[in-house]
């Protein structure tokens, strides 16, 4: 007897690409988060659920080279292509952190055709902060 092929996939049989009957997206929201060492690219849906997502140090950069604005502009591609072709035809933009790469992974963003709602930057800023630390006696 031949045995059947599981459609359950793990890691170990690879990656399970996109199949016919994906839901398509046609509104979602883009998150950019650019720190000085990194920048992560996460698109969700309206609701907030991850579709994809990506980020400097998966498109191959490593050390220091994570933090260039190449790099983001690269993260950027890669999220925005696998969406693009899961239908996505509108956008939020959200971008955070004070990060090199939040105008390169934007300007990537207006390229790709999509229609954008709007971008709102959403970086956590402190009314007063933390209390700093008390005067040294020498």
């Amino acid at each position: 007897m031949v045995k059947p092929i599981s459609r359950i996939g793990s890691r170990r049989n690879g990656r399970i690409g996109l199949s016919k009957n994906t839901p398509r997206i046609q509104k979602g929201v883009i998150h950019v988060q650019a720190s000085f060492n990194n920048t992560i690219v996460t698109v969700t849906d309206v609701r907030g659920r991850v579709i994809s997502w990506s980020s400097a140090g998966t498109c191959g950069f490593k050390g220091p080279k994570r933090g260039t604005p190449f790099a983001a502009q690269t993260a950027a591609e890669n999220v925005i292509n696998t969406v693009v072709e899961r239908g996505m035809k509108s956008a939020e933009v959200l971008i955070k952190g004070p990060g090199l790469g939040r105008d390169s992974a934007l300007r990537v963003i207006r390229r790709s055709g999509m229609l954008l709602s709007f971008v709102r930057d959403v970086t956590p800023m402190p009314h007063n902060g933390c209390r700093p630390p008390k005067k040294r006696c020498v």
